[in-house]
């Protein structure tokens, strides 16, 4: 199992607005997450700093931000565009982050 993290920008004052798109997080897109190794999946929230910390594990190579071909993560992205930092594509500006410490 791979553990992969990286960090996103959300837009100041959009706490709320971000934290009820996932909690209501569309089926189809969990279960494509699901279906391409995303076994768990955690978003943390710097307040002071507006950005986000993202952890998955996945049991292949590729993560949640590999799947920029599929038509319900680009429907996704859409619908987030308007609380976080964007790329012109409206993914998220995601910066891979380096693991320097485990603890199993």
């Amino acid at each position: 199992m791979k553990r992969l993290a990286f960090r996103m920008k959300l837009n100041e004052g959009q706490k709320e607005a971000y934290k009820k798109r996932h909690d209501e997080l569309w089926p189809e897109l969990k279960q494509l997450l699901k279906d391409n190794g995303v076994s768990e999946y955690s978003i943390f929230l710097d307040e002071e700093t507006s950005m986000l910390f993202a952890f998955q594990k996945v049991s292949g190579e590729d993560g949640s931000q590999d799947l920029a071909n599929n038509d319900v993560v680009k429907k996704w992205w859409n619908f987030m565009a308007d609380i976080m930092e964007t790329n012109p594509d409206n993914s998220p500006v995601s910066i891979p982050l380096e693991e320097v410490f485990y603890l199993e």
